[in-house]
């Protein structure tokens, strides 16, 4: 119940939690790690990453705490998070994923950056039939978003496709580095 979105729970009631994870990870954990561990003290140093419905998590947490991670990483995110079924005749993509919705809702705010990672079979969904797998397509509706908010494209925002890439820690691990170089550079 920990992972979802602040702004609300799905159509099945789950992410009751999120803003309790949200609160945890700001209030508590994040103190005890800069107590804990030389980190930086500069929020656009900082990474918020996850994968899947952490990496929705991740993105909620850093989109809401900008003063706390300037920067968020995403593989395979749950961006289908919705707050109806897909089946209802009242289903809209546009209306209806959550974290789309807080992004637009929401106002630009400077320094934050977005690296997401899909893999061409992360899954089979294929909502709207246009071919295109549901999780690209809800990656890049989310990075189109962030874009009309006033985030650019290879300079906010990084997306990283991997052929033939699952759902799996394997396709994670494979992406990792990328993550890693685009966080922190080349050192």
């Amino acid at each position: 119940q920990e992972y979802g979105v602040c702004l609300r729970t799905d159509y099945h009631g789950r992410g009751k939690m999120a803003r309790a994870y949200a609160q945890y990870v700001i209030a508590e954990l994040f103190p005890y790690i800069q107590y804990k561990y030389p980190i930086t003290a500069k929020a656009e140093e900082r990474v918020m990453a996850g994968y899947s419905l952490g990496g929705l998590s991740a993105m909620d947490i850093a989109w809401n705490h900008p003063e706390i991670f300037g920067k968020t990483g995403v593989f395979s995110g749950s961006f289908w998070w919705r707050r109806r079924d897909a089946q209802s005749i009242f289903y809209s993509d546009y209306r209806d994923r959550l974290m789309h919705l807080q992004v637009r809702r929401g106002k630009y705010k400077s320094g934050l950056k977005f690296w997401f990672q899909t893999g061409t079979q992360d899954e089979y969904s294929d909502r709207n039939k246009n071919g295109v797998i549901d999780s690209i397509d809800d990656t890049m509706d989310l990075i189109t978003e962030l874009t009309r908010k006033g985030y650019r494209p290879f300079h906010d925002i990084q997306y990283l496709e991997i052929k033939d890439g699952k759902h799996n820690q394997q396709t994670w691990a494979e992406a990792f580095p990328y993550l890693l170089t685009w966080a922190f550079g080349n050192h």
